[in-house]
């Protein structure tokens, strides 16, 4: 390979010969230790345990004259130098990196393989387009006119019955040279009849406007997502636009991911190991104290909803294997009692999380998500806690304070529209997020609804969609909710039909913001978010939020935004 490889290299430093199509479907294989997987077939009590840090302490029990134990350490040898060969062999240097994954070296090898005028096509997860360790290797793909066709399906066991109803799989067909042709895409597939009735074409230059940082794919169900997503984007910045090489971010924020639940779980106790380990007490605000230091209760994203910190408790199901941890979601009776807080998994040391008195409150959002589920996007306000790493936080940098205006912005309808094209998967990546376009700080002052600025309108809104429990009142307080004494004001009584027209009317401020002022574009909007269309129209005999959101645009391109608006 090496010699016939050198003898044809081209002047432009390419080579001549290789093959006319390289065309398959290569295994999808993680090359990686999947230890719940691996010893659920062979010892299920590891398997099971609830923490890594319990089941890292398992496997080294296994006695030295285990064959399980030999065999572990053979099966960990054995990935552990191919994935070396990979890393270090110098033939992978755009996908033999993060996790690797056996399909993409396949994809990077093709390419090698076949000739300039060559194509290949091959059957891979979506990831290939949309995942951060590809991205090098698509974006020079994309962006430089050489995709020929994207086809995205969802396997919802038509195609693959072993496989989960929600993985996404794709046909990549790409060539070595550019041409001038857009690609042909075509996402959400179900069946290979509907390639024909739903393709459309998407420039080299689009995939660069929509994901400057990276070029990867998005992902639209039709020509008017691409068309409405892409007119967006030319309204709107992204949240941190790395494409020019340097970082400018359009928010004073730091990313953070707090507590990884797997290799931090040595630092979380359980209430009663807190009480018995660590002599600890419980205070107000779902706290401990111990003779040790204060503790906190650490957040996981199935406790979250829009607006709310407090959505639901956590139980823990042994026998689920791959999913012992389970939502109880709080009842409307619940949330209606300003004192009650969720129970969570797991408490972690105040310590840990070294938050600053001025961090009494902070950003966040849900990781795991899907483009399939009711929202994509979930975001609230939060007291200063322990948050696993499925809840990424937002930090401030600046004494400034406005995140709620950006938590407003992320739970918004549009905004969520926008989402929807960027996630293959099932979760909310930091590409992901940094690539999604968000209405700048000095817009929300500049644009006016009669007498209020945006800004004022969305203030009130949130500050009374999020302040429904006592400990959020150093939130309240620092926007300014507070009597003629200073003092922070009582919780607002939790309302769900009060709460739905907030966020009814959060959405058309943000349709006003976006530019998206047309009727039939707003319908269109709600309409690709077809669970909320049905239990809306099942609770009420009609789309609800999005009459509401039709009604409060009128109301606000009037100067009227403190109209009642009936719905």
């Amino acid at each position: 390979w090496r010699d016939w490889q050198d003898a044809e290299l081209a002047e432009d430093g390419g080579h001549l010969g290789g093959f006319d199509a390289v065309v398959g479907n290569p295994p999808w294989d993680r090359m990686k230790m999947q230890q719940v997987e691996w010893f659920a077939a062979r010892k299920p009590a590891i398997a099971k345990a609830q923490r890594a840090a319990e089941r890292k302490r398992m496997i080294r029990k296994l006695g030295a004259d285990d064959p399980l134990r030999a065999e572990f350490q053979a099966a960990n040898e054995r990935i552990d130098m191919a994935m070396r060969v990979v890393r270090r062999g110098g033939d992978y240097p755009l996908l033999g990196r993060g996790d690797l994954n056996l399909y993409a070296l396949f994809v990077e090898r093709a390419m090698q393989l076949v000739k300039p005028s060559g194509i290949v096509g091959l059957l891979t997860p979506s990831g290939i387009a949309s995942d951060k360790t590809a991205a090098p290797f698509f974006r020079g793909v994309s962006t430089q006119g050489r995709l020929r066709a994207l086809y995205d399906f969802e396997n919802r066991k038509v195609f693959f019955p072993q496989v989960h109803a929600s993985f996404k799989f794709c046909a990549f067909v790409a060539g070595r040279s550019p041409t001038a042709k857009p690609a042909e895409c075509a996402f959400f597939l179900q069946d290979v009849s509907e390639i024909k009735a739903r393709w459309f074409s998407y420039a080299a230059e689009d995939f660069a406007r929509v994901n400057p940082n990276t070029g990867t794919a998005p992902i639209f169900r039709s020509s008017r997502d691409a068309e409405l997503t892409t007119a967006i984007y030319d309204r709107m910045p992204v949240l941190v636009d790395r494409s020019s090489g340097k970082e400018k971010r359009l928010w004073p924020l730091k990313y953070r991911r707090m507590f990884d639940m797997s290799h931090d779980s040595k630092l979380f106790r359980k209430r009663e190991e807190l009480e018995e380990q660590e002599s600890a007490w419980p205070l107000a605000g779902n706290r401990f104290d111990s003779p040790g230091g204060a503790w906190l209760p650490l957040y996981e994203g199935k406790m979250v909803q829009a607006f709310d910190h407090r959505a639901a408790d956590v139980v823990v199901n042994p026998e689920n294997v791959h999913r012992p941890h389970q939502r109880v979601t709080a009842t409307d009776e619940q949330h209606g009692d300003p004192n009650r807080l969720p129970t969570p998994q797991y408490w972690v040391s105040a310590s840990e999380c070294d938050w600053s008195p001025e961090q009494s409150w902070l950003l966040g959002f849900k990781e795991i998500t899907a483009p399939t589920n009711a929202r994509t996007f979930i975001a609230a306000i939060f007291p200063a806690v322990g948050f696993g790493n499925k809840v990424p936080v937002l930090v401030p940098e600046t004494a400034d304070r406005k995140e709620w205006l950006l938590a407003a912005n992320f739970n918004a309808t549009v905004f969520d529209f926008a989402t929807r094209s960027k996630v293959h998967g099932q979760t909310l990546n930091l590409f992901i997020v940094e690539q999604l376009p968000v209405v700048p700080p000095s817009r929300y002052e500049e644009v006016f609804f009669g007498a209020k600025t945006a800004a004022e309108i969305i203030r009130e809104a949130v500050l009374e969609l999020t302040y429904t429990a006592h400990d959020m009142a150093p939130f309240a307080k620092e926007l300014g909710w507070v009597d003629a004494a200073g003092e922070v004001k009582p919780p607002f009584v939790w309302n769900a039909d009060r709460r739905l027209r907030l966020l009814a009317k959060l959405d058309a401020v943000f349709f006003h913001l976006y530019g998206v002022t047309d009727r039939d574009d707003v319908r269109y909007v709600y309409s690709t978010f077809p669970i909320v269309k049905r239990e809306e129209e099942a609770a009420y005999g009609h789309h609800r939020t999005r009459d509401l959101c039709l009604a409060w645009m009128n109301a606000l391109a009037a100067g009227k935004p403190d109209a009642e608006v009936e719905g």
